[in-house]
């Protein structure tokens, strides 16, 4: 089965595609604190979930949301739709590193998906493409060592040892990279159980509703996810969102 496909069906019970709670997203958009009639980038937004509450926070903001796939988009229309933001939201299905824009944005997201750019310093570096001088904001969600993974897990993950810093590298490389940290939020084990059970409950019960060849297939990725979260990276990985600000 497709890996997007895959994605898609693993959030259907937690559409904020990182190990993030409700509250948690709502008090990083609080803290952001754009300015009036902002303009606002979700690079990789999947269901679009961090757009939709901004819009439904800042009542004069628009937002475009760019992602490879749209196998989130429906979805995210009708939360829009839901919320009252649906005129305000444009989605655009595009590579996140492609994608360009007319004018600056007042804040740039990036949460869970630095992969698109090759990791944390070339996605501060394409964010900063889009970011008003001087007064822009960035959201960007990265992963890091809680503490040092075996070689065992690091061959598992497919990973290299400075693949991630620990937490204070992490902030080390984004400020390296030109910004300053406004505020931050690392994940609890909490908010990663939370996650970690929805990704593999919900594709699980997916496949048990789908039986055949797609069903099968569903299964053994959300067992074998399973297996390397709670076997693996489980207290090891950890997750921290960063509110920085060019300067």
């Amino acid at each position: 089965m497709e890996r997007n496909l895959i994605s898609h069906l693993a959030h259907a019970d937690h559409p904020i595609a990182a190990p993030i709670s409700e509250d948690n997203l709502e008090r990083l958009l609080v803290r952001a604190r754009p300015p009036a009639r902002a303009r606002i980038l979700d690079l990789g937004c999947g269901e679009a979930a961090w757009l939709v509450r901004a819009l439904s926070l800042y009542p004069d903001a628009t937002a475009d949301g760019v992602d490879l796939t749209d196998s989130g988009f429906a979805r995210a229309k009708e939360e829009a739709e839901r919320r009252g933001v649906a005129d305000r939201l444009r989605l655009h299905r595009a590579s996140a590193a492609d994608f360009t824009a007319g004018e600056p944005y007042d804040l740039v997201l990036c949460v869970g998906a630095t992969h698109a750019f090759g990791g944390l310093a070339p996605t501060l570096d394409a964010v900063r493409a889009h970011l008003r001088p001087s007064s822009g904001l960035a959201l960007v969600g990265e992963g890091f060592w809680e503490r040092p993974p075996s070689p065992g897990l690091l061959v598992r993950l497919g990973a290299e040892p400075d693949e991630y810093a620990d937490l204070a590298g992490t902030v080390a490389r984004a400020e390296n990279a030109g910004y300053a940290t406004v505020y931050g939020h690392a994940s609890t084990l909490e908010e990663w159980d939370e996650y970690e059970w929805s990704w593999t409950g919900s594709l699980t019960r997916w496949a048990l509703d789908h039986p055949g060849e797609e069903g099968e297939s569903a299964l053994s990725a959300a067992r074998e996810h399973r297996e390397l979260w709670l076997d693996g990276y489980r207290g090891v990985l950890g997750f921290v969102t960063l509110l920085l600000r060019r300067v």
